[in-house]
């Protein structure tokens, strides 16, 4: 059942993890992409090629936290979930054990050259172009479990937010449908740009759990993980739900319908 669904979100999760992950890696081993800036692009980029490449299938949500909140607010059958976090996940999966495929043989020589032993706190620092953390050896920034929680909720809350604000019919301010990848994928980019020095910009619970799982399997253990607290769980697939399913609730109980609500002449227009 719904296996055109199914492939559909495969395909666009693993274009989507190849760029986006391949970007964060070829930054950290070989010094290209540098800055927030150049790897957000790709990243916009990455989805935004996914959508216009598989949404004749599926709708093209390549997050978990996207497909419960169409759940939610009534704009998918619930029988389709298994489907698209099926397919988000082992899309996810296959575009990490790929790129890890790809850059064995060069994280094995920056780790020899970095004096890093696979495995220990420090090789956090290569694991990061798998999965994504809050707390790393030698950042400045301070990111408590809370704050990183929030700062992961409240992204995936505007992104959510911001794709209903694209896509429905009921926003007169909408692009056209054609243009409306390009615009998500921006979103994506400028939240990458605003949240991504916190806790590397997730918002996405099968983008971070299925290439953190190759990490894991790949000799970084319990490292690949950003804590012992259950960090991982909390930030990076609690909070994005939570945030995708309250950007639901707000577009669908409130702003929709004050957008269908009938307008009047103003003189300010």
């Amino acid at each position: 059942m719904y296996k055109r669904e199914f492939l559909g979100e495969f395909l666009g999760t693993f274009l989507m993890v190849l760029f986006g992950c391949g970007a964060v890696a070829v930054s950290i081993l070989f010094k290209l992409h540098q800055g927030i800036f150049p790897i957000a692009i790709i990243w916009g980029l990455s989805i935004c090629l996914g959508i216009y490449a598989t949404r004749s299938l599926c709708c093209a949500h390549f997050n978990p936290a996207v497909t419960l909140a169409m759940v939610a607010s009534k704009r998918m059958k619930a029988d389709k979930i298994p489907a698209y976090i099926s397919g988000q996940f082992l899309g996810a999966l296959a575009a990490a054990f790929l790129l890890y495929i790809f850059f064995e043989p060069s994280i094995a020589a920056y780790e020899a050259a970095n004096h890093i032993i696979r495995g220990t706190a420090e090789s956090m620092n290569t694991a990061k172009m798998f999965g994504e953390y809050y707390q790393l050896p030698g950042s400045t920034a301070v990111v408590s479990l809370p704050l990183a929680m929030f700062a992961e909720g409240f992204g995936t809350f505007l992104l959510v937010l911001m794709i209903f604000f694209l896509t429905e019919g009921c926003n007169v301010g909408r692009p056209d449908n054609n243009l409306a990848p390009i615009f998500i994928g921006l979103t994506v980019a400028s939240l990458i740009c605003l949240i991504a020095p916190l806790t590397q910009a997730g918002f996405n619970p099968a983008r971070d759990l299925a290439p953190r799982l190759v990490a894991w399997a790949s000799g970084w253990g319990s490292y690949a993980f950003p804590d012992r607290s259950g960090g991982f769980f909390f930030v990076y697939v609690l909070a994005p739900i939570v945030g995708g399913l309250a950007a639901a609730i707000l577009f669908s109980y409130v702003v929709e319908p004050l957008m269908k609500k009938e307008r009047k002449a103003c003189d300010c227009c």
